[in-house]
């Protein structure tokens, strides 16, 4: 990336519409350069693999589960650099832009406690129709993925089409994530960019019997993924 250009929350949700991310090499490396991968990750939200154990667990764990409560302590969680989680690419520049984004509304977190501590959650941009997944984490088992159960569940429920995962990780992969040419990943974020979502914040907890007003409890937010996704 060219220094003399000042990359500004305005100019990466440009660059996210036209399906490019920045990243940086390492949390110390200060420079950011572009990516546009060919061929691209997402994850289909009506084809989120669901299997029975991850539902039960979704169900009937004792994390409690949140949007948009504690973004700075999800980034920070993400880009790691504790004695239980190696430094990441998430650098003090993606993490002050990503900052502003959730301010103005942009970026959101999902949040994953039990007994009160946070211990695992996921951040990504949110864009019209389409959501870019920019990256996980989990001190706890399972944190990470109840947490993108949570994230699909919200996601339909909310009307988006696209949820972009940049690169089809076997992690990713077992939840149905798939990689497709540029072209047709350009196609579907051209389709998201024209529709309207909303990714709805939560009130308090998200444990089954505790919901509050227009959050996702953990009974509905397997419900909502059932609805539309492949069970085994």
């Amino acid at each position: 990336m060219n220094d003399d250009i000042e990359l500004t929350p305005e100019l990466m949700l440009r660059a996210y519409a036209v399906g490019i991310f920045p990243m940086a090499q390492s949390a110390a490396e200060e420079r950011l350069a572009w990516f546009d991968p060919d061929p691209r990750g997402i994850l289909p939200l009506d084809g989120f693999h669901l299997s029975r154990r991850m539902a039960r667990t979704v169900r009937t764990s004792e994390f409690s589960v949140t949007a948009d409560t504690d973004f700075a302590a999800v980034i920070d969680g993400c880009a790691g650099g504790g004695w239980d989680r190696p430094s990441t690419w998430i650098n003090h520049r993606i993490r002050t832009l990503c900052l502003e984004l959730h301010r103005i509304g942009y970026a959101h977190s999902i949040e994953v406690r039990h007994g009160g501590q946070l211990v695992g959650g996921l951040y990504g941009v949110a864009l019209k129709g389409a959501f870019f997944g920019e990256s996980m984490f989990s001190t706890a088992r399972d944190a990470s993925k109840i947490a993108l159960v949570h994230l699909v569940a919200r996601l339909i429920r909310g009307g988006f089409t696209l949820l972009d995962t940049q690169f089809a990780t076997e992690h990713l992969a077992q939840f149905g994530a798939i990689e497709i040419p540029r072209e047709q990943y350009r196609q579907r974020l051209a389709e998201a960019l024209h529709r309207d979502a909303v990714f709805q914040c939560v009130v308090g907890g998200g444990r089954a019997g505790e919901i509050g007003a227009g959050e996702i409890g953990a009974a509905e937010a397997v419900s909502l993924v059932q609805s539309t996704t492949q069970i085994s």
